[in-house]
């Protein structure tokens, strides 16, 4: 049995604010969230484990039309090679942001140096 969370539970959970929740809802990141006989938000396990693959993806610094398209894919059993190759751009993007911060960090520390070495004068 899948447990129930509220909006504020899974805004703890994800990290994500209910503005955000009710934004991915809107543009379709999110689908399908169920609703009380009130008209309130009720999540999913299910849900709160795609918001946080979704936090995973915003994290790493894809864009939301990737996010959709990827959300698109899901939605398909036939797509997986195509889901596949999708993460494996992602993870290459992610990847050359990794060695250029990499290299800006080095910069960074040499010129940490030499004002070390200048109070050291």
């Amino acid at each position: 049995m899948s447990t129930i969370y509220t909006p504020g539970e899974v805004v703890e959970k994800t990290g994500f604010s209910l503005d955000t929740l009710r934004y991915y809802e809107k543009i379709g990141l999110l689908e399908s969230v169920g609703r009380t006989s009130g008209g309130r938000r009720q999540y999913r396990d299910d849900d709160v484990g795609w918001l946080e693959m979704l936090r995973c993806l915003r994290d790493t610094g894809m864009p939301i039309a990737r996010m959709l398209e990827f959300a698109e894919l899901t939605r398909d059993d036939a797509t997986i090679a195509d889901r596949i190759a999708l993460l494996e751009q992602h993870d290459r993007d992610v990847q050359e942001r990794i060695d250029t911060l990499l290299r800006q960090r080095e910069h960074i520390r040499g010129k940490i140096a030499y004002y070390r070495g200048e109070l050291d004068r």
